[in-house]
């Protein structure tokens, strides 16, 4: 089994593999794949649940997903996204929320946001929940940034960056996500900081690495610019479901090896 130990003795070992997965069936494929860790992301509102945004998700959502994923009793680390608004109005909040994802199932907890999230990751610590950081773009708050944009980019945004960084690794977070930011930038907080940095959209130079599986697996027409594409399983699925409709249509489904008959018609034709 993955531990948050685990976890930290990879810094500058190995790479961490890291991937989403939101229900039983998904996580014990990805697990068999051999990722290390499961992220049951809030990403969950919009590839699953249709939503525009991760906003509208809720605490009862992910609960939902969180049991579903931990009753595969994976050997990667199950890490729950803590959604909109349940951490951010206040310690206390945080800290029940953030229990209630561990009584569910989950191994630890991400949350969104750097320096002015410390007290908050302090507490959740301090009450034995194990916290990953996630800084760069924070689709939580993508009203405040302007939308889903590139970070570091601009002056004064690198040095903020990596002070975020080591404020949550100095308030006790065990690794920390970097999304959507300049290469360089993420390299130089991978390199600042003593927990591992997994990376989404900011280069190669992280500790390890982080995709939607809906994007790996081609599930969707559009991904963003950052994922690669693994397989086409959206074209198969389609395919499979028109064989399938086919030979409903034409009588072909079901066969005699998928039917069964009473004891009256066996005596019957016997």
């Amino acid at each position: 089994m993955v531990s948050v130990r685990d976890v930290l003795k990879s810094k500058g070992r190995r790479r961490l593999v890291m991937v989403t997965a939101y229900d039983y069936v998904f996580a014990r494929l990805v697990d068999l794949a051999g990722v290390d860790l499961i992220l049951v992301g809030d990403s969950v509102g919009m590839v699953v649940h249709g939503l525009d945004s991760t906003i509208p998700v809720s605490m009862y959502m992910m609960l939902l997903h969180v049991s579903s994923v931990a009753r595969a009793r994976p050997r990667a680390l199950v890490v729950g996204d803590m959604p909109f608004l349940s951490y951010e109005t206040s310690v206390r909040d945080a800290v029940f929320n953030a229990g209630l994802m561990l009584k569910h199932g989950a191994e630890a907890v991400k949350i969104e946001g750097g320096e002015e999230y410390s007290d908050v990751v302090k507490a959740l610590v301090r009450a034995g929940i194990p916290v990953m950081g996630h800084i760069g773009l924070t689709p939580q708050r993508k009203n405040l940034l302007g939308g889903y944009r590139r970070m570091g980019r601009k002056p004064g945004e690198a040095e903020e960056l990596v002070r975020d960084a080591l404020a949550l690794e100095d308030a006790g977070a065990f690794s920390i996500v970097i999304e959507y930011t300049a290469a360089d930038v993420a390299k130089k907080i991978t390199e600042k900081v003593g927990i591992p940095t997994i990376c989404i959209g900011s280069g190669p130079y992280c500790d390890g690495q982080v995709l939607v599986l809906h994007d790996l697996l081609g599930l969707y027409e559009e991904i963003p610019p950052f994922a690669k594409k693994y397989a086409d399983l959206r074209s198969i699925i389609i395919e499979a479901v028109k064989k399938y409709a086919d030979e409903v249509r034409k009588g072909l489904f079901p066969g005699e090896e998928h039917s069964f008959y009473s004891e009256k018609n066996k005596q019957g034709n016997g």
